[in-house]
């Protein structure tokens, strides 16, 4: 052994650590959102639940994420806490498929045979080439990401392989051989190195590769490494509890403990299993012959499928204790609150977790400050303190949304990793006081409607009927904003400023108006106060709209980014024509019908 064979070795486990960490952050940002769906509809029996979460960390190589990804649903209420426990022990099966796929390291094949393409020796550069030409030449996000993906897969093979060779070299050593040696001579050290390695990765996929790797030495036996492995099931499940834990609520606490609950119940099975299938002589033939990579494999997969079919049935111990240890902490009275305990900062470690529960509390936001808009119009007709009252408690709660979103968005902001999520979390800053602003001037309009009613004070039927063209304009730029945010929808994004000029022009028209009813007498003075504050909501809430569209627009044409105040210029300069045909078309449209209320009204 020398110092070199060392640094060979510890160069392998960094390559191998790092494509597995690559691999593993392009699986989960590639495809969180529609896990996330995913594990949304975990709603019928506790084995399809099972499936779910085996299936979903099967995909993402990584049941810390899975598990996370179910605190944040059972915190929010979409998950009961009874059927998270067959997600946990889904993803503990779920995590095994890893160390088959590191098998292929015990691959035997000749170099005739189509078997060599599945070696390491020639995945692991074909992978990389695959993902560099896809990283060089490609400009397609979705190949973007794959590349990340198909590199990582690159590195760790090729770390792997590093690792195995540098294992080769030091296998002589007595160093080496003494130190393997004490794994099986004490379980107790096995299964504390197992706990502490895992621990430390923070992965138990990376814990089990490293001893497959060291397996090519020979000098690993089954009673060397079950310690080790059992070991690693409770390292790796304490970490994934501290993520659950952190600034989460009882739900997802309890989650975390369920995840460790059950890994301790694992370990003890498997180490009393063990012991007494060992006594009885079952495990002469294996016990102190060699193992390697696909023996450690399947080793891990028997260990894992058969606590969980043993452990499965018992569930319901685990709710009802991790319930005891963990009491459900009051909080403010707040209707949203449900929704509100999605913005769990566990999901910082997948950025894309984090942002869609964003966008689920911000879309909520919107439709609530819309309501209100349309509620708060609807009061000019007739005034009720019920509905009044409704949107004050709406108003409220947007507020409290809006200042929970805004720290969640702070926090979350140096997580954003990619040009797209840095985006994102810019395009929600912006929207965010956008929907807040919303709901102000819904209570604004609810104001004015209460102050027309306290005193009498009734809009004339011409004033009416313009404020319903209005209105009418108003409620379809509103749902162009809608589809734009919910949807990213450039084509609704683009119909919102045309609108919004089209309106400016016509509570223009309204003032003008107002002022000849004035004049003639047709509108008693109090209500000018009232109508003249009402155009300026209304005003508003256009701006909104537009504020809103602009925001989808910077966010998905990113050649425009940063260059808001020329888009807008360039529009109302007229130098667009799509803007001035679509203009021009609403501009006639919503004139037309704004002069059929002055003719009936004979202005």
């Amino acid at each position: 052994m020398n110092i070199f064979n060392v640094i060979s070795l510890l160069g392998g486990l960094a390559m191998f650590l790092y494509g597995m960490k690559m691999m593993s952050n392009g699986l989960k940002e590639n495809s969180s959102g529609a896990l996330k769906m995913v594990m949304e509809r975990v709603t019928g029996s506790l084995f399809k639940a099972f499936l779910t979460g085996l299936l979903v960390t099967a995909v993402i190589q990584s049941s810390t994420a899975t598990i996370v990804i179910t605190a944040g649903l059972v915190a929010a209420g979409v998950i009961e806490c009874g059927k998270s426990v067959g997600v946990i022990i889904g993803a503990n099966v779920g995590t095994t498929v890893t160390g088959q796929i590191i098998r292929l390291l015990d691959l035997n094949a000749s170099s005739t045979s189509w078997l060599q393409l599945f070696k390491p020796s020639t995945l692991a550069p074909v992978a990389l080439i695959i993902g560099v030409c896809m990283f060089m030449f490609s400009g397609s996000k979705r190949r973007t990401r794959a590349d990340g993906i198909i590199i990582g897969f690159g590195i760790l093979f090729t770390g792997l392989l590093g690792m195995t060779e540098a294992v080769g070299s030091l296998s002589g050593s007595g160093f080496f051989e003494a130190a393997l040696a004490s794994l099986g001579k004490s379980p107790v050290i096995g299964y504390l190195s197992g706990a502490a390695i895992a621990f430390a990765l923070q992965s138990s996929s990376a814990a089990i590769g490293i001893l497959q790797a060291f397996s090519v030495s020979g000098q690993l036996s089954f009673k060397a490494i079950y310690a080790v492995l059992v070991g690693i099931y409770l390292g790796d499940c304490v970490t994934t509890a501290i993520v659950c834990s952190i600034g989460a609520k009882a739900g997802a606490k309890r989650v975390g403990l369920i995840n460790i609950m059950f890994n301790l119940s694992k370990t003890a099975l498997v180490l009393i299993g063990v012991t007494l299938i060992h006594r009885f002589g079952l495990l002469d033939a294996m016990w102190d012959k060699p193992i390697f990579s696909g023996g450690i494999a399947n080793t891990n997969t028997v260990f894992n499928l058969g606590c969980a079919l043993l452990l499965l049935p018992v569930n319901g111990v685990y709710v009802r204790l991790s319930s005891k240890l963990v009491k459900e902490t009051s909080s403010a009275n707040v209707k949203y609150e449900e929704k509100l305990s999605e913005l769990n900062k566990a999901f910082f470690s997948t950025p894309a977790l984090a942002l869609s529960s964003c966008y689920d509390v911000l879309a909520d936001m919107f439709g609530l400050a819309r309501r209100n808009i349309e509620k708060a119009i609807g009061l000019l007709n007739g005034y009720d303190e019920t509905v009044a009252a409704e949107i004050e408690e709406c108003e409220t709660a947007v507020d409290h949304m809006t200042d929970r979103v805004s720290q969640y968005l702070m926090s979350l902001s140096p997580h954003a990793g990619t040009n797209e999520q840095i985006r994102t979390v810019n395009q929600y800053y912006k929207v965010v006081s956008e929907f807040e602003r919303l709901s102000d001037h819904a209570v604004n309009i609810s104001e004015t409607a209460e102050t027309c009613y306290r005193h009498g004070s009734t809009f004339s039927a011409a004033a009416l009927a313009e404020l319903n063209v209005l209105k009418e304009l108003t409620f379809r730029n509103l749902e162009y904003a809608r589809l734009a945010f919910e949807k990213r929808d450039m084509a609704a994004a683009m119909h919102i400023e045309p609108l919004e000029e089209v309106a400016d022009d016509l509570i223009s028209a309204m003032r003008d108006n107002h002022l000849s009813r004035l004049r003639d007498g047709k509108c008693d003075f109090f209500a000018d106060t009232c109508f003249t504050n009402l155009l300026s909501d209304m005003e508003r809430v256009s701006d909104i709209c537009s504020n809103i569209g602009l925001a989808t627009v910077m966010r998905v044409e990113h050649s425009l980014e940063g260059t808001e105040h020329d888009y807008i210029s360039v529009l109302h300069q007229g130098r667009n024509e799509a803007f001035n045909d679509e203009y021009r078309s609403a501009h006639n449209e919503f004139f037309g019908k704004f002069a059929a209320c002055a003719d009936a009204a004979g202005q």
